[in-house]
Formats: C-alpha cells, structure tokens, sequence
C-alpha cells in the first residue's frame, strides 16, 4: 500500500511539473508581427514556423510591397520588425526614426531575372539584341518601377540595355513583386521582371534569363526592428533571421547570403 501511495504521489508531482512549466511556457510565449518584404513569402513563412516550434512565439508576417510597407511602419503601423528588400527604404525608415538603426542586420540578397508564361520556353542571352527581340511589343509585367525595390531594379536593369524607352509603354505595373510573378503564371502577361526567388516559387513559369549584377543596384534585404518594438521576443526573432537553419532555407529557397564583412 505504502509503495502504491509513493508511485501515486510520484506520478502527481510529474503531473503538476509538466503542466506548471506548460502553463510557464504558454505565459512567456509572445506575438511578434514581422513586416516584410513580398518576396521573401515563401522562405519567410518556413522560417517562421521553425521560430514558433523552437519558441512559442507566434509570428504574424504582413507581406507587401517594401514601400508601401515603409510608409506604413513611418506612420506607426503596429510592427515589431521590419525587413525590406531595399537598402534605401531602411536608410528612410532609420532617418524618421522609424526603425532602431542600431539592429539593422543583411539577411540575404537576391538576384533579377526575366520570366515568360509556360514551360517550354528556350532561354536567351542577356544582351540588347536578344531581350529586344524576345519582347518586341509584348506585355511586360513588373512592380512599380518608381517605388517598389523589384520595380527599381528592373528599370535600371532594362536602362542599362537601352530598352527602357522602348518597353516603357508595354509595362504593366503592380503593387509588389508576387503580384507580377502572379500574372505572368497566369498568363495574363507573357513576361516578367522578378526576383529569381520569385521564378522558383512557381512551376508556370520560366527563368529566360539573369540579368547582370551590374545592371542594376545591389538587391539587398536589410532587417530591424521597429523603434518601441523592441521586445526580448522580436530581437529574438531577428537574430534567428542570421542563424544557420533560417540562412538554410534561405539558401534553399534561392536567395544569396550576404558577404562576410572584413
């Protein structure tokens, strides 16, 4: 009996451990609501899965454009982080005060491609003659070319070429760059300027070709956090952005992993 009474009285105290370091956890688990660029959707959403499994904490990502999300964290969105796909943008959020410049880490780069609709396309050369050829008077969807980073740099990639005066008219705009790998999956335009990211995330589509780095500005993607969001969660959050699993998918999912700095 008195063995019975000790194996109850153990087994009760293991009980009440494990629901007191359940409730524990559960009161210590945080939301932290990441602002982030549209691009990174695909990588960013397994990456934060990890972060909850590993943590607790729930992420809660909002995706967009990088500059309408810029103006939305200047304007005291409730944000806890904020990764951009422009240096630029994070160097306006950092100079409003926006973002606490101090905790501003490069999580990846990126690189731009032309995509047309459909699989059984043949590649071409990045040169003038052939991007000149392939989209003669064809539509050509890209983000704002004037706002959002993936707009941007397509612009200059297509500047660089002698093509943008050409093509100009034939450019359909979009919010963010998902929106413009959206419609060439569907078809409703024959080719795109994206990220390579963007490319690999859907099978309707295909890479046609790289553009040159030196077509266009450096596609970085700098993070930080929000100036009084600065909570133990969040900066946890932003450093598991520069640990080895979260660099592992991005690597995966194709982005480029910023230099060592000497």
């Amino acid at each position: 009996m008195a063995e019975r009474r000790s194996l109850w009285a153990l087994g009760l105290a293991v009980l009440v451990i494990g629901l007191w370091s359940a409730i524990s956890t559960a009161a210590k688990a945080e939301q932290i609501t990441v602002f982030a660029a549209a691009s990174l959707k695909t990588a960013l959403d397994r990456i934060a899965a990890d972060f909850t499994s590993t943590t607790g904490h729930e992420v809660v990502i909002s995706y967009a454009g990088t500059s309408m999300l810029a103006r939305q964290v200047s304007l005291g969105a409730p944000a806890d982080v904020v990764i951009s796909a422009s240096s630029d943008w994070m160097e306006w959020l950092a100079e409003r005060g926006a973002v606490d410049g101090a905790s501003q880490i490069e999580i990846a780069g990126n690189r731009l491609v032309l995509i047309a609709h459909g699989r059984d396309v043949d590649p071409i050369p990045a040169d003038r003659a052939a991007l000149a050829a392939r989209l003669a008077d064809a539509r050509i969807a890209m983000a704002l070319v004037d706002a959002v980073p993936a707009g941007i740099y397509g612009k200059a990639a297509l500047v660089h070429f002698d093509l943008w005066t050409q093509v100009a008219p034939q450019v359909a705009q979009t919010d963010n760059v998902r929106a413009a790998l959206a419609l060439v999956a569907t078809g409703a335009a024959p080719f795109g300027v994206v990220y390579l990211t963007d490319a690999t995330a859907d099978p309707r589509v295909t890479v046609l070709t790289t553009f040159p780095p030196e077509s266009h500005p450096k596609i970085t993607y700098p993070a930080a956090l929000v100036t009084g969001g600065a909570t133990p969660a969040a900066r946890s959050f932003l450093s598991h952005m520069t640990s080895a699993s979260a660099r592992a998918q991005l690597v995966d999912h194709g982005f480029v992993m910023p230099r060592a700095r000497p």
